[in-house]
């Protein structure tokens, strides 16, 4: 029987999705070279990449890790997510100005 409570409250369950996520980035990316169809993974990499270091920045809070893994993680998921913003308005100025 599972401990609910040592599961939830223990980096686990953290752990576990991290495992899901990459688990679903390598899905898409191997639909889309095999189809050709779906999303490109140059557009859901950095998306990915941001929410990963974000989980990583948790996961490092509960193992008591020392903090600048913490400010690491957090920087890096910022960063991350800035570009892909970036990256993101960029096309839809392309886009717009282009129709």
């Amino acid at each position: 029987m599972i401990d609910w409570a040592w599961f939830l409250s223990s980096s686990h369950l953290v752990d576990t999705v991290i495992a899901l996520t990459l688990v679903e980035a390598a899905v898409l990316a191997t639909y889309y070279r095999t189809t050709g169809r779906g999303v490109r993974p140059r557009d859901f990499a950095l998306n990915m990449v941001s929410g990963l270091c974000l989980m990583l920045a948790l996961r490092s809070s509960l193992v008591n890790a020392n903090w600048p893994w913490i400010a690491i993680f957090l920087s890096a998921a910022g960063v991350a997510h800035a570009v892909d913003m970036g990256q993101r308005w960029s096309r839809l100025r392309r886009h717009r100005d282009h129709p």
